[in-house]
C-alpha cells in the first residue's frame, strides 16, 4: 500500500491471517466484526479455500465430531446431519466466507516461507511465494495470526516396513487420494486403526471385493447417530439461532462430562465402550482382541463411527479386522508376524499424519531463528517472548472450532486493548524466578503423530496462564473473561519512523 523506496513496494496490513480453512475463515469473521477498523488479508498456500476439508478427498471423509460444535457459533450449521461428510463441510466453510465477504480477502497460491519480526519497526515482514508462478514477494503486518493447522500438507506419515518395495499392487495414502482410483471388485487392505481407517473401511466396502483393516493395536470406537434427534426437533420448533445455541451447549456439556468421567473412572468407561462394541457386533465376535485397547480412554483420541457403519460392515462380512504386526511385504500383499498372508490389489496406508509447527514457516525475531520447542505456550495461542504472534490449536478431546473461536475472540480483545492504550507490541514473558514454573509436554496424548513430533512442539507450564486445560469452560474464563493485561502478557509502545507508521 506504500512505496518504501524506488524499487520495492511493500503492502502492509494490520493483521495477516495464514490459512483459509475452518480456523482462518472463522478468525477473519471475528476480526472484521470485533475489530472493524483493522485491515487484513488471508494468505492461502493452496489454490482453493477449505484447508483440510478441501485437501482430503478419500471415500467417506467426514467429521469426527458433531457439527454443532465443529461449526461456527455465529453461522448455524444448516444440515440435519450432525456427523457430516467432507463435501458438505467444505461447502459450509465456503458459504460462510461468501456470506460475510471473507472470500474477497483471500489470496490463493500464497505460501508463507519466512516471517521476520523487527522490534525497531514493530512489525512482521512476511516472505511469500506465489506457488503458481514461483515468484516471491514480501508483505508486512503489525500482528501475525497463524491459522494453518498443525500437520504437514505436503506429506503424511509412512513407517519404514521391511520389503515394502516388493509389493506390486497400488499403494495409496489417504492424504493424496487419486480422483480416478477404481477399487470396484478389488481386495483392499487398509493399514491403520484411527479415524481415517474406520471411515475408509465401511465407505469402500460396498464397491470393493473385500476390505481388511489391519491394525497393530486396537482403538476405542464409539457409535453415534448421524442425526441428532433433539437438535432437529429444536430446529423445527425454535428460531434457528436459538435452537443452534441450545444444541451447541448440549453437545459441549455432554462431551465435557464424558471426558471427565473417562479420566476419573477409566476402567468403568473402558468396560462400557467395549460392551457397546460387543452389542453392535454380536456375542461371537472377538471384541477383546480387536476393539479392546491396552491404554485408557483418551490417552489417545476416541474414534467416532456414525450409525455403527463400521460395525455393520463387519457383521455383513464386507469388512474384516485383523490385529497383528507386519513381518514384511510380498509381491501380492503383506506377510504378518503370525504367518498369515493378506493378499491385496490395493493397500491404503492410513498410518497417520506428520505434524508441522507453524505451518513450516521459518520464524525469525530480530535476526534470531525461533525454536518453538524452547518456548512456552501462553493461553494455548501465543508463545513466550515472541511478539505479536498468535496461532490456533484446537482441542484434542473436543471439536477443533470450540477452541479456535475462543482464540480468535481473544486475539481481537488483545488488539482492541492495544489500540485503546496506545500500544503496538505485546508478548507473553516467561517467569524468571527460580521454581516459579515447571514445564510439561504441551499434549498428553500417547498417539503416534504426537509422540513423533514431541521434540519440535512448544511446552506448557504447570499453572495458568501457561497451562492447557483441554476444557471449554476453563478456556472461556481464561480467554474471554480474564483481564487482557494480566501481568504476564506485557505491552509496550515502540516509536517508529513516520514512513514506517504510514505504510
Amino acid at each position: 500500500m506504500t512505496i518504501t523506496d524506488n524499487t520495492t513496494r511493500t503492502e502492509h496490513f494490520d493483521v495477516i491471517i495464514v490459512g483459509a480453512g475452518l480456523s482462518g475463515v472463522g478468525s477473519a469473521y471475528r476480526l472484521q466484526t470485533e475489530c472493524p477498523g483493522k485491515s487484513y488479508t488471508i494468505l492461502e498456500s493452496r489454490a482453493a479455500s477449505g484447508g483440510t476439508w478441501d485437501l482430503f478427498r478419500y471415500p467417506g471423509v467426514r467429521s469426527d465430531s458433531d457439527m454443532f460444535t465443529l461449526g461456527y457459533p455465529f453461522h448455524p450449521w444448516p444440515n440435519p446431519k450432525a456427523i457430516a461428510d467432507g463435501p458438505s463441510i467444505l461447502n459450509y466453510i465456503r458459504e460462510t466466507a461468501r456470506e460475510y465477504g471473507i472470500d474477497r480477502k483471500i489470496r490463493y497460491n500464497h505460501k508463507v516461507r519466512r516471517a521476520a519480526w523487527s522490534s525497531e519497526e514493530a512489525r512482521w515482514t512476511v516472505e511469500v511465494e506465489d506457488t503458481a508462478s514461483s515468484i516471491s514477494h514480501s508483505l508486512s503486518c503489525n500482528f501475525l495470526f497463524m491459522c494453518s493447522g498443525y500437520y504437514d500438507y505436503s506429506q503424511g506419515y509412512l513407517p519404514e516396513w521391511p520389503d515394502f518395495e516388493k509389493y506390486r499392487g497400488q499403494v495409496i495414502h489417504p492424504q493424496f487420494w487419486p480422483e480416478d482410483l477404481n477399487y470396484t471388485g478389488k481386495r483392499v487392505v487398509i493399514i491403520g486403526s484411527g479415524a481415517t481407517a474406520v471411515t475408509l473401511a465401511p465407505a469402500m466396502a460396498p464397491q470393493a471385493a473385500h476390505v481388511t483393516m489391519l491394525q497393530r493395536s486396537p482403538t476405542y470406537i464409539v457409535s453415534m447417530p448421524a442425526r441428532d434427534a433433539i437438535a432437529n426437533w429444536l430446529r423445527e420448533h425454535l428460531p434457528k439461532k436459538i435452537a443452534y445455541s441450545i444444541t451447541r451447549w448440549k453437545q459441549i456439556l455432554i462431551s465435557m462430562l464424558f471426558y471427565m468421567l473417562a479420566r476419573k473412572r477409566p476402567e468403568a468407561t473402558k468396560k462400557r465402550i467395549i460392551q457397546m462394541a460387543q452389542q453392535a457386533l454380536g456375542p461371537d465376535y472377538n471384541v477383546e482382541r480387536h476393539f479392546s485397547p491396552l491404554y485408557n480412554p483418551w490417552d489417545q483420541r476416541l474414534c467416532l463411527v456414525p450409525d455403527a457403519d463400521l460395525f455393520n460392515a463387519i457383521k455383513e462380512g464386507k469388512v474384516s479386522v485383523v490385529t497383528d504386526q507386519i513381518e514384511s511385504f510380498t509381491e501380492k500383499g503383506i506377510l504378518l508376524k503370525s504367518g498369515e498372508q493378506l493378499e491385496a490389489d490395493i493397500i491404503v496406508t492410513a498410518t497417520g499424519l506428520s505434524m508441522k509447527v507453524g505451518g513450516g514457516v521459518e520464524f525469525v525475531v530480530d535476526g534470531q531463528p525461533v525454536k518453538f520447542s524452547s518456548t512456552l505456550s501462553y493461553k494455548g495461542t501465543m508463545y513466550s517472548d515472541i511478539p505479536n504472534l498468535a496461532s490456533v490449536f484446537g482441542y484434542t478431546n473436543a471439536s477443533w472450532t470450540l477452541k479456535a473461536d475462543l482464540i480468535a475472540q481473544y486475539v481481537c480483545r488483545v488488539l482492541n486493548y492495544m489500540d485503546e492504550h496506545g500500544y503496538n507490541v505485546c508478548a507473553p514473558r516467561r517467569p524468571t524466578e527460580p521454581g516459579a514454573l515447571s514445564e510439561e509436554p504441551i499434549l498428553n496424548l500417547t498417539s503416534g503423530y504426537v509422540q513423533r513430533a514431541i521434540t519440535t512442539l512448544p511446552h506448557q507450564g504447570s499453572k495458568a496462564p501457561w497451562k492447557l486445560y483441554q476444557n471449554y469452560l476453563q478456556d472461556v474464563k481464561l480467554l474471554k473473561l480474564s483481564r487482557v493485561n494480566d501481568g504476564t502478557l506485557q505491552f509496550q509502545k515502540v516509536n517508529v519512523g513516520k514512513e514506517l507508521a504510514h505504510r
